[in-house]
């Protein structure tokens, strides 16, 4: 009985003395710890360089680097490129390479990009439009090269600008029968074929040089190696038919 007693006595003890617990509410006693937000610099975006083109040098200065890198990949004279691009662009001043930096009036065909609507042989017309000029002149490249109409562009050699310009009217590029010749024009105006001389490295050792002599003109010249003046001035960059005693020419290649 004692023992029954004293069992009891121990269990309401511990009981008294351990039934109560202490509970923390962290949600209440959590502190907001600051943290320190780093400044973030403002990092200004980089606007895309737009050329300022004022006239055709202008834009020839600017393109010519691009229609050279054409040249190399495409194999499409970077003459022609570049007049292609004064004459369909108005020198980049035309609507179409204004509003939709299309420099070569290519045409929606098969076209899934962003579009322009442009009067041209008719009422609006859809045209390709592109984001940034570089993008029409690399698909001018793709246009030309991926079509079976302009095959026999690729047959020509390089640097014959003149035959590249009347084959492209011939495949059906443009329905202006005088066009081969402003494109002919252009290049021999603003000497655009020193491009297509700059990409192929024409080498002095490649090519026939002639020593001019007393009495020589371009004329006596051209008859002498059967070539055309118009080719001696464009071999030559010469700006005038003027030539001079003792300076060597070049009237082909060997």
């Amino acid at each position: 009985m004692k023992k029954y007693i004293l069992f009891i006595l121990i269990v309401c003890f511990l009981q008294s003395c351990g039934s109560k617990r202490v509970i923390y509410n962290y949600e209440d006693d959590r502190k907001e710890i600051p943290v320190k937000k780093k400044k973030s610099k403002k990092v200004k975006d980089k606007k895309a360089i737009i050329p300022v083109i004022r006239t055709t040098e202008d834009y020839i200065a600017y393109y010519s680097e691009i229609a050279m890198d054409e040249m190399r990949q495409y194999k499409i004279p970077a003459s022609i490129t570049l007049a292609q691009g004064i004459l369909e662009s108005g020198s980049g001043k035309g609507r179409l390479a204004v509003k939709a930096n299309n420099h070569f009036g290519i045409k929606c065909h098969d076209w899934n990009g962003q579009k322009i609507y442009h009067d041209d042989d008719k009422r609006q017309e859809c045209f390709r439009k592109y984001s940034s000029p570089e993008f029409s002149f690399r698909d001018h490249s793709i246009f030309l090269k991926s079509r079976d109409r302009y095959s026999d562009l690729f047959k020509l050699k390089r640097d014959d600008y003149k035959s590249w310009a009347k084959v492209l009217k011939k495949a059906g590029y443009a329905t202006d029968k005088k066009y081969p010749q402003k494109l002919i024009d252009l290049i021999d105006r603003y000497k655009l074929y020193r491009f297509d001389n700059i990409v192929l490295k024409k080498k002095k050792s490649e090519e026939k040089l002639y020593k001019v002599k007393k009495g020589d003109t371009l004329y006596s010249i051209s008859r002498k190696f059967n070539v055309s003046i118009d080719d001696l001035i464009n071999y030559n960059n010469l700006d005038s038919e003027g030539i001079a005693i003792g300076e060597q020419i070049i009237v082909g290649d060997k």
